[in-house]
């Protein structure tokens, strides 16, 4: 009897701190991402960072960091340390996890696949060639023919940053047409367009959720997206396969991933939290709006991973055939 009484007494003693440990999120969640704001990333993380965590229950609250840094690698290097208790998530996109690891010499100081937990997709993007507005040319193709021709190598072209997937969208583009121009690197998407609306930049390849307002605006000029299809927020913008270069494509995406070996319980309630997120019709809408497609296939953490490794294998390969490679 009393051994009975002295294990109910530790029973009831340790159920509030069973529950404490199994509470989530205790503290708000940090949501990082790895360029300034006015980025792609940075405007999805923010579209929806307030519902993601409504999702996640109770009065859970999410915040935006910002950790700019060499394509997004500085803040990968970083959540790659921190606890796997969930309050640490990275909203990524193709340059940290694809485009960097497979271009940059001797690589990454992080495996994409293994030191990271991959909890689920937001969604994917084009790209989309803009222009300063006095640039030679209207069309994707006559622009395309003034670069072609000009003493190209002294023509700027803006970028969100060394590696990023901006950077690496224009060095295919001049790998197509057997040219090279003069690389202008900014901190983010925000600062690269704004250097080719005021000229400091002839042209760059933009990601449609950063270059959307800009080209709404007339700021820059958006000439013609990279996807094989139009996107519906921009249906008047052809594609630049339809003339200007045909068989080009390239997308970007974006996907929240954690820190490693996170316990299966919080995978599954982040993952579920995300997919009720990306679910909602008025974060659709505000996501295509943006230049984002939402996710609407199959979005578990293992679907997350295994599309993230199928991106990584792609652009090795690219960086095989191209011979693109990025230093240090």
């Amino acid at each position: 009897m009393l051994l009975r009484r002295a294990a109910l007494a530790c029973s009831l003693l340790l159920t509030p701190l069973v529950a404490a440990a199994q509470t989530f999120p205790e503290r708000p969640v940090s949501l990082s991402v790895g360029f300034a704001p006015g980025g792609s990333t940075d405007i999805a993380s923010r579209l929806i960072a307030d519902r993601f965590a409504a999702h996640l229950g109770g009065s859970a609250r999410m915040v935006v960091e910002n950790r700019p840094g060499a394509s997004g690698t500085v803040a990968s290097e970083w959540l790659r340390r921190q606890p796997a208790d969930g309050h640490n998530l990275m909203l990524i996109e193709v340059s940290s996890h694809a485009v960097v690891p497979a271009a940059l010499e001797g690589g990454t100081g992080y495996d994409p696949i293994r030191d990271f937990t991959h909890l689920g997709m937001v969604g994917t993007a084009p790209m989309i060639l803009v222009a300063h507005p006095g640039i030679p040319g209207r069309t994707a193709e006559e622009v395309i023919a003034h670069l072609r021709t000009s003493r190209n190598e002294e023509i700027p072209y803006a970028t969100s940053g060394v590696g990023s997937i901006p950077h690496f969208g224009v060095e295919m583009l001049a790998a197509q047409l057997g040219a090279r121009f003069l690389h202008v690197s900014y901190r983010s998407g925000g600062l690269m367009l704004t250097a080719i609306q005021q000229g400091q930049g002839q042209f760059g390849i933009a990601v449609l959720a950063s270059a959307a307002a800009h080209v709404r605006g007339g700021m820059v000029r958006g000439l013609a997206v990279t996807s094989r299809e139009r996107f519906p927020a921009f249906p008047d913008i052809p594609t630049l396969h339809e003339g200007a270069i045909p068989g080009f494509e390239m997308t970007t995406w974006n996907m929240i991933i954690g820190p490693p070996n996170m316990p299966a319980d919080r995978v599954a309630q982040i993952n579920r939290a995300l997919i009720a997120t990306v679910a909602e019709p008025e974060i659709q809408a505000r996501l295509i709006q943006a230049g984002v497609a939402p996710w609407t296939g199959p979005n578990t953490p293992e679907v997350t991973r295994d599309f993230l490794r199928a991106e990584l294998e792609k652009y090795r390969a690219v960086v095989a055939q191209t011979g693109i490679r990025l230093e240090r």
